[in-house]
């Protein structure tokens, strides 16, 4: 389900305000991880091998924020800001999480980044990272294609 299917299910039209706060928290996103050093992959390979764990405070940050985030807005708000309703998505751990996971992993490595920051680092003007974003949609299509779950 993509992201549009997901918003449309939770009863949420996005316009106006809906589309502008989607391109506002794109730019802080982008921005961040900009500033944090994990558009650049010389730094993530450094995390991934343990010699530079600045990027452990730049996850764990964003973990907290997210989950604070997740946790109270639903007690402290009757429902979404942009309309729609909370609802909690349920979680599967199973070979399939597992597999995803670990090619997800091998890929990180080789590549030394994951689909936002190459997204970013783009926007920053990191040409390079083209190789990797088109490397990612063809492993995305390839799975979708061939070995999508169908629910």
């Amino acid at each position: 389900m993509s992201h549009m299917d997901a918003a449309a299910t939770a009863g949420v039209e996005l316009h106006g305000p809906g589309w502008l706060c989607i391109a506002l928290g794109g730019v802080l996103f982008g921005a961040g991880l900009a500033l944090s050093g994990m558009v650049r992959p010389e730094v993530v390979i450094d995390f991934l091998i343990f010699r530079d764990l600045g990027l452990l405070l730049v996850l764990g940050g964003a973990a907290l924020t997210a989950m604070l985030a997740f946790r109270l807005a639903p007690r402290l708000l009757q429902r979404p800001l942009l309309g729609g309703w909370f609802h909690v998505h349920p979680a599967r751990l199973d070979r399939r999480s597992v597999l995803g996971a670990a090619l997800f992993g091998i890929g990180w490595g080789m590549s030394g980044v994951c689909p936002a920051p190459a997204i970013a680092g783009l926007g920053a003007g990191d040409w390079r990272l083209l190789w990797s974003v088109a490397g990612m949609f063809l492993g995305a299509w390839i799975q979708g294609r061939w070995f999508a779950r169908v629910e």
